[in-house]
C-alpha cells in the first residue's frame, strides 16, 4: 500500500482553536484517564463489597450478589452505556432527571460514562475478589475467629489483605480494560481520546495519522500502568501464592 504520510498534520491548528492537533489529542487523553480513574474507584469499592459478600455464609446475601453480577455481566457495555445516557434520566424524579439532561458538556456525557463503566467493571472486580478469598486456606478464617475476631474483623484484618495481594495481577488487567473501554463513551458524545481522534480524521481527512497517534498514546499509557503495577506486585506479592508476573510476562 502506498500512502503519503503527513506527520506535520499534528502541528497544524485544530478547528476548535485550542492549539495544534497533537494538543487536542492529549486533552482527550486527560478525559480518558479522568473517566477511567473515576470509574475505577466505583468499580473497586462496589466490586470489593459484592465479592466479599458472595463468600459469606448468608445465602440470601450471596443470591443478591450473584444476581447483581449476572445482570451487569450479561448485558453488553454499549447497551448499558445507552441505558445510562438515554433511559436513566427518564426514570429519575422529573426535577432530577431534567437537571441531568441539562448538564453542560462534557459533564452530561462524563457522568453517565463513569457510572456505566464503574458498575460494568465492578462485577469483574467482584469475581476477582471472590476468587481471591476462596483461594485462601479455610484455616485462615478459622484461626482468625479462634483468636476472638468477629467475622467482619476477620475479613478486614486477615482475609481481605491477603486476597488483594493475590489478585493484584488480574486487577491490573481490569484497570487496563477500563482505560480501553472508556473509548465506548464516544458513542454518547464524550470527546475522550478515541472521540478526538475520530474528530481529527473528520476535519483533516487524515484517518491513518489520527488513529496512529491514538494507538501510540493508548499503548504508551497502558505500558506505563503495567510497569508501575509490576513494581507494586513485586513489593506486595505473597510467597507461595500467585505473585507478580515473571519478567517478560504480561497481563
Amino acid at each position: 500500500m502506498k500512502y503519503n504520510w503527513q506527520w506535520g498534520v499534528y502541528l497544524q491548528p485544530a478547528t476548535d482553536g485550542s492549539g495544534p492537533w497533537i494538543q487536542y489529542l492529549l486533552v482527550g487523553l486527560v478525559w480518558t484517564l479522568a473517566t477511567a480513574l473515576s470509574a475505577w474507584v466505583i468499580a473497586l469499592v462496589i466490586g470489593s463489597i459484592v465479592g466479599t459478600l458472595r463468600t459469606t455464609p448468608m445465602k440470601w446475601v450471596v443470591r443478591i450478589g450473584n444476581a447483581y453480577v449476572e445482570i451487569f455481566r450479561n448485558v453488553p457495555l454499549l447497551v448499558q452505556m445507552f441505558l445510562w445516557f438515554f433511559v436513566m434520566p427518564e426514570l429519575l424524579p422529573q426535577q432530577l432527571g431534567d437537571a441531568v439532561k441539562q448538564m453542560a458538556p462534557p459533564w452530561g456525557s462524563f457522568l453517565p460514562a463513569v457510572l456505566c463503566l464503574g458498575l460494568y467493571t465492578s462485577v469483574r472486580v467482584a469475581e476477582q475478589v471472590r476468587a481471591g478469598i476462596q483461594s485462601l486456606p479455610r484455616g485462615q478464617m478459622m484461626a482468625a475467629t479462634a483468636l476472638g475476631l468477629t467475622m467482619p474483623q476477620a475479613y478486614r484484618f486477615v482475609v481481605l489483605p491477603m486476597a488483594f495481594r493475590i489478585i493484584l495481577p488480574p486487577l491490573t488487567s481490569e484497570f487496563l480494560n477500563i482505560i480501553k473501554n472508556s473509548s465506548v463513551a464516544l458513542t454518547i458524545g464524550l470527546l475522550e481520546l478515541t472521540g478526538r481522534a475520530r474528530a481529527m480524521q473528520e476535519f483533516t481527512f487524515k484517518v491513518f495519522e489520527a488513529f496512529a497517534a491514538a494507538t501510540v498514546i493508548y499503548l504508551l499509557t497502558n505500558l506505563i500502568v503495567v510497569l508501575l503495577m509490576r513494581v507494586l506486585e513485586r513489593k506486595v506479592r505473597v510467597p507461595g501464592f500467585i505473585g507478580s508476573a515473571p519478567t517478560g510476562g504480561g497481563h
